[in-house]
């Protein structure tokens, strides 16, 4: 799956939300992109409501329009609340689990991890970023590659900030207790619009 590798801030900046991690540049700098950026934009339409959450949840999770909707035809095929589903099918992605240990300071930095293979999966090497975590599942730092010191750096400045994942820093390992309810996920993405976008 491809992913994106365009401008990050300009794209930060045009929701308002550092949707990429920390970025001096959109503190500095809070208005939409483009030389009228500053000035007030027309109300944007119900689709262009809609349209503007996906695409959100698209960037934070950094996934492809082709892959998103994947994962939303699995979460609308699953029995419960369809959104919701599909957040905790976001979150529970390989390259999310790393990022949400501290293993990297990034998603993007957690999948380039995952690719590179210094990622384990229950003592596995595995390196598809897309691959779905199970609760009950360990995530760890391959041994040839736990004295990376973009790893131990992360690990340092990282509190584990999430109640359904346990993280063992000594083994550089962690693991996933149980699926998030939606109130454990702390992104701001109303998922409501989303769902109402693909059903049209």
């Amino acid at each position: 799956m491809g992913r994106y590798t365009g401008p990050r801030t300009k794209i930060a900046r045009r929701f308002g939300e550092a949707l990429f991690g920390p970025d001096k540049v959109l503190e500095k700098r809070p208005n939409p992109p483009g030389q009228h950026g500053a000035r007030r934009r027309k109300k944007l339409s119900e689709y262009g409501e809609q349209l503007r959450e996906k695409q959100k949840a698209r960037f934070i999770y950094g996934m492809m329009e082709r892959q998103f909707r994947i994962f939303f035809k699995r979460a609308k095929a699953r029995e419960g609340v369809t959104g919701d589903i599909l957040l905790q099918l976001c979150e529970t992605r390989l390259d999310n689990i790393v990022y949400r240990l501290g293993f990297a300071p990034t998603r993007r930095a957690a999948r380039q991890l995952v690719t590179h293979r210094h990622i384990e999966l229950d003592g596995k090497i595995c390196n598809i970023p897309s691959c779905t975590v199970k609760p009950g599942q360990t995530v760890s730092i391959r041994e040839k590659s736990r004295d990376l010191m973009a790893v131990r750096d992360s690990l340092n400045k990282h509190k584990l900030s999430v109640s359904w994942l346990t993280r063992d820093e000594a083994n550089l390992s962690g693991t996933l207790q149980s699926v998030p309810e939606r109130s454990e996920i702390p992104e701001n993405i109303d998922v409501q619009l989303i769902v109402e976008l693909y059903s049209r």
